[in-house]
């Protein structure tokens, strides 16, 4: 259940990283209202999953997570340019993820 948590915690991380840069500085009352409540989601999930998973595992795989849909969200929308160089290193952090994964 950990592992559940920790990779929806990570998407929770995307999707605050996206709404903090479309808050223009918390200028911008709906972007910033999802920013802090997909922060307190992410954070929650992240703190959970560190209850039974090591602290270094759960907090490279969050990131991991969180950076990688990140990126892939940008490149989807046209904010991020996309390159075969971008797609194999997204895949390579992925592969570290189910690494982690596979080894604990």
């Amino acid at each position: 259940m950990a592992w559940i948590v920790l990779v929806v915690s990570g998407m929770f991380e995307a999707v605050w990283a996206v709404a903090l840069a479309r808050s223009d500085g918390f200028t911008r009352l709906w972007p910033s209202l999802v920013f802090f409540a997909a922060c307190a989601v992410s954070m929650g999930g992240l703190a959970y999953a560190m209850r039974t998973l090591p602290t270094g595992t759960s907090y490279a795989i969050w990131v991991a997570v969180g950076a990688s849909l990140t990126v892939a969200y940008g490149m989807v929308t046209g904010t991020e340019t996309v390159s075969l160089v971008k797609i194999l290193l997204l895949l390579g952090i992925i592969g570290c993820v189910i690494g982690l994964k596979l080894v604990h």
